[in-house]
């Protein structure tokens, strides 16, 4: 399970890193259900960057923020963590919100990441509300590049 919000709004996104334990500075994730949801937030790419062979699927690439990016979701980072989800719910609440969301692995900073809606519910009581569906089938996070350097963060 993850935890998700609107990325423009400031008090939620801090709510959500209350929630977590997790520090601003280490940044977040957004997902999206296709590229143009993210624009917003990116500097404008090299033409002959190709990004088909990492989405939509399990790659959270690091590529360069537009000046006007909340620093919120940046954290200390010149980049910001992007992602086209594969995921049918995820890419369903995105194409729903009509934007990219915040995607943060539901459990307090450090710990394992939540499986079951029961287990989310237990952990977060009231505070978040638990959208129905299914996990994915990976037992992994998503692997984190930056595909203009070539660096694997997180394999």
């Amino acid at each position: 399970f993850g935890l998700g919000c609107d990325p423009r709004n400031r008090v939620a996104v801090q709510r959500l890193l209350r929630l977590k334990g997790r520090p601003q500075a280490k940044g977040l994730i957004l997902i999206a259900s296709h590229l143009a949801q993210l624009q917003h937030y990116l500097a404008p790419l090299p033409p002959e960057l190709d990004l088909s062979p990492y989405w939509p699927g399990p790659y959270t690439l690091l590529l360069p923020t537009h000046p006007r990016c909340p620093h919120w979701l940046t954290g200390r980072h010149p980049t910001i963590a992007v992602r086209i989800t594969a995921h049918p719910d995820a890419r369903r609440a995105c194409q729903t919100a009509g934007m990219a969301l915040v995607s943060t692995s539901a459990n307090r900073s450090g710990q394992r990441s939540l499986r079951t809606a029961a287990a989310c519910r237990a952990l977060f009581g009231d505070q978040v509300r638990v959208l129905p569906g299914r996990i994915g089938t990976r037992r992994r996070p998503s692997t984190v590049l930056n595909p203009l350097s070539g660096r694997v963060l997180r394999p």
